[in-house]
């Protein structure tokens, strides 16, 4: 359903092009203003008053037919038809002046750029001069002057309004497409880092079944059962990740965060800030929550896991701690890789480091912009 407002925000509805040659033609009727004063008798000699008031017609439609077909063929005509006008208003006056508006509409249909308002200044001096020799009065001189400025700028106007639409929304289109492919990058790299580790692992375990399967039952069962968990733990972060993309959030990771801790027999401390970031950087410190405590679950070893949020100067920073056994930091696994990424791409940094207390840190800093709570 189309509202009034999209509408409003494109224009362009199918079919429609704009402003083209068709449009314009109309304005070859102002010649009827010299044709009226050639059937009455005051214009002569006829034989070069029809020929003039007939060349003009002609010049103007094909110079509107080439500004909008081709416009460096149309500037040319548009020379001859000011020549054919102006010297047929200044040799017959009257109402044949009304030619220098024509003239001004063409103008306004084939010169762009800066250059048009030179010579739509020109025109109207042209009209101006035209207008005294006649012996047109105040009022008659300003008003050919200023008839002779608007319509050569209406009509420019209308058009550059009209390509700018078209510009805008081939912009909107591209856009568009560089979202969708930036998505689906995103899309791929997320469910490489979700699930490239998992399966190296099922792997490895699938060819330890099969090692063991002949000459030890029980150690064969036990790897099966490794396939199992990890395979249950891999749907999980799989539908987490699912749940991710529909707008899953901190809150909602550091409340999973708790549950997984509880699961793997980790104690649980949680210490968050008052500050609401907007959505993006709310969704990045969710998904850096969810790597941080999958690897203290997966690889830690420690009893205990802390997880803080502070605001830090304009800076939002989430640091993981556990207890687990003293190892060297580790910052190259995928999906430690991944959340550098994306980390970066907000403009924010990723550390990790091994403290001499023993355990593993993972620290997050991001700016932030407060969510409007309107």
């Amino acid at each position: 359903m189309t509202t009034e407002r999209d509408t409003w925000l494109d224009p362009l509805r199918e079919g429609e092009r704009g402003p083209d040659a068709k449009g314009m033609y109309m304005w070859v009727a102002v010649t009827a203003a010299p044709v009226w004063d050639i059937a009455h008798g005051r214009s002569h000699p006829l034989w070069v008053a029809w020929p003039a008031a007939l060349a003009a017609a002609g010049l103007y439609v094909v110079t509107t037919h080439f500004a909008f077909a081709d416009r460096r063929r149309a500037l040319p005509v548009l020379g001859l038809l000011a020549v054919v006008v102006l010297a047929s208003a200044a040799g017959f006056r009257h109402n044949w002046l009304y030619l220098i508006v024509m003239l001004a509409v063409a103008t306004g249909v084939t010169v762009r750029g800066r250059i048009l308002p030179v010579v739509l200044f020109a025109e109207c001096g042209a009209a101006l001069a035209v207008a005294v020799a006649a012996g047109a009065s105040l009022t008659g001189v300003l008003s050919m002057m200023w008839g002779t400025f608007t319509a050569g700028l209406i009509p420019a106007i209308i058009i550059r309004l009209w390509e700018a639409i078209h510009e805008l929304k081939a912009t909107r289109e591209e856009l568009a497409r560089a979202a969708v492919t930036e998505e689906r990058l995103r899309f791929s790299r997320d469910l490489h880092d979700l699930l490239g580790h998992t399966l190296s692992v099922m792997v490895v375990k699938a060819e330890a079944v099969r090692r063991l399967s002949r000459v030890d039952a029980d150690a064969a069962a036990g790897q099966a059962a490794d396939i199992e968990q990890v395979g249950r733990q891999a749907l999980t972060e799989v539908r987490a990740a699912v749940t991710g993309y529909r707008g899953r959030g901190l809150a909602a990771e550091l409340d999973s965060a708790r549950a997984a801790l509880a699961d793997a027999g980790i104690g649980a401390t949680v210490r968050t800030s008052s500050v609401r970031p907007d959505p993006e950087i709310d969704a990045l410190l969710g998904w850096a929550v969810r790597e941080g405590v999958t690897n203290v679950v997966r690889h830690s070893r420690a009893t205990s896991c802390a997880i803080g949020l502070r605001d830090d100067g304009g800076l939002l920073v989430l640091e993981i701690r556990d207890d687990g056994p003293p190892k060297k930091a580790q910052g190259h696994g995928n999906g430690l890789i991944g959340l550098r990424e994306r980390v970066r791409a907000a403009g924010g940094t990723v550390e990790t480091m091994a403290p001499q207390e023993g355990g593993f840190l993972l620290r997050v800093a991001v700016p932030y912009a407060k969510e409007n709570d309107e």
